[in-house]
């Protein structure tokens, strides 16, 4: 029987045209050019067909993905008999690595030309293009200066200074578009430099790909070699030890190095009371900045620059308007914006501001959230680290009596509750309770009396602030 069995399986140079030809054909020409063509080595050893590729990760990229389609095409040429393995080719990889050489080498000039559409280093060995924020468009206020700066310096001279640079503020602040822009101007001022910019939660799914495939060295390899790592979102990995201690040593590794690291958070290192205390202190070792919510003359100047490049006309008026009532972020006043537009299309008519007025009446309705008291007192036990029980006991020690006398005055800055009302909430105190702590805070924030929170001493105004953010954002 074997020898019959040997006496189907076609010469080598026609089994692989057959082959390959059969994997045309089920995987579609797209495909097949994409991923086989002189990208894939095919050798026949008696009934093996063993398949060579160019990475480690390009060897489980092909398993999960093609394997039982190769199995088929081997099956259907080879026999029922014929088996698959993959494997490495050092050949296959040296000759991607030249192609790939080569082609950056010829694209560097167009590249910094047209920097619309840049491509993204991502842990495959694909690149994947999309649009980046430029720093030349984020518009500089006061509430911004300190990260701005920061984020350009380090563009000069990556890894040089301010090594981690960690910026923290609310939703739709800027952090986005600082950490994108720097992406892209490194890339244009230094394009030897191997720059990877993604989310954490991309991070977590690229390392819980890598340990469910068992590619963990060419993961580490990937992500332990960039010269500029910006990773979007930190916060995502609280509670997730495993990867926490993954990151740790990419961090640590990274930055032995001279390595530029850049994160974003939506709250400062001290606050991110979920993750280990080593990636706490290793944050707070380089530069940490504060992205403030925008003033009034920023939020003008932002209204401005973004209403030029629309295709619409707006009166002074109405732009100044935009700005006045959309206070929070700056997705606000685009979306504000948005609305304005669709008008002008709809009614070609400039914008005018009693025009602006009557758009905007609706989407302010829409945007109305009626603050709770238990929303408020959520936000301020998650803050401090406190339990519901403890704000209603009748502890007064500072720990307790200071944030249960700031719950009491953002209820009355954000609710309709009653002095009365209040005060049972809080445990059946006394609606005098209420107004003396109403009346106490308003008397900490103008002697600016600051507040400690764990081993931190935070001015009240930002402390309060902080607070709001993330009451709106609950």
């Amino acid at each position: 029987m074997q020898p019959d069995t040997l006496a189907m399986v076609p010469p080598q140079s026609s089994a692989h045209e057959t082959i390959f030809g059969e994997l045309e054909i089920q995987v579609g020409t797209r495909n097949f050019e994409h991923w086989f063509r002189d990208k894939t080595t095919l050798t026949i050893v008696d009934d093996e067909l063993v398949v060579g590729v160019g990475s480690p990760f390009l060897l489980s990229w092909m398993q999960k993905h093609f394997g039982k389609t190769i199995a088929a095409a081997a099956h259907k040429v080879l026999g029922p008999s014929a088996r698959v393995k993959f494997q490495v080719d050092a050949q296959i990889l040296l000759k991607l690595e030249n192609e790939s050489h080569l082609a950056s080498k010829t694209a560097e000039k167009p590249a910094r030309q047209n920097p619309e559409s840049e491509p993204v280093l991502a842990p495959t060995t694909s690149r994947t293009s999309r649009r980046f924020a430029d720093l030349a468009d984020f518009v500089q206020g006061r509430c911004n200066e300190l990260p701005l700066t920061a984020a350009r310096q380090v563009c000069e001279s990556p890894g040089a200074r301010f090594n981690p640079l960690f910026l923290h503020g609310g939703v739709g602040m800027g952090k986005t578009h600082l950490i994108e822009g720097v992406y892209r101007r490194i890339r244009r001022q230094f394009p030897s430099l191997q720059v990877m910019v993604l989310t954490s939660e991309a991070f977590a799914n690229y390392f819980t790909g890598a340990l469910r495939e068992h590619t963990l060295p060419s993961f580490r390899q990937r992500f332990r070699n960039v010269d500029v790592l910006l990773v979007d979102d930190i916060d995502f990995l609280e509670s997730k030890r495993v990867i926490q201690e993954e990151f740790l040593h990419t961090f640590k590794q990274l930055e032995s190095h001279g390595r530029q690291i850049v994160l974003t958070s939506d709250r400062h290192p001290r606050l991110l009371d979920k993750l280990s205390e080593e990636l706490t202190t290793r944050f707070l070792s380089g530069l940490v900045c504060r992205i403030e919510a925008p003033d009034l003359e920023t939020r003008e100047r932002i209204v401005e620059h973004k209403a030029a490049r629309m295709d619409a006309e707006f009166s002074a008026e109405a732009l100044r308007f935009v700005a006045q009532r959309f206070k929070n972020n700056v997705r606000e006043l685009e979306g504000a914006l948005n609305c304005l537009e669709t008008y002008y299309h709809l009614s070609h008519k400039r914008v005018s501001l009693s025009a602006a007025r009557q758009v905007l009446a609706d989407l302010e309705r829409d945007c109305i959230r009626i603050v709770r008291m238990t929303d408020v007192e959520q936000t301020v036990c998650s803050f401090f680290g406190l339990e519901s029980k403890d704000l209603k006991s009748p502890r007064r020690h500072r720990s307790i009596s200071q944030p249960r006398m700031l719950a009491m005055f953002l209820i009355r800055r954000h609710t309709q509750a009653a002095y009365s009302e209040i005060g049972q909430f809080f445990g059946g105190r006394n609606h005098s309770t209420v107004m003396s702590a109403d009346k106490k805070v308003k008397t900490w924030l103008k002697d600016r009396i600051p507040i400690k929170v764990a081993s931190q001493t935070w001015p009240l105004d930002e402390l309060l602030e902080t607070l709001e953010q993330q009451l709106h954002a609950i």
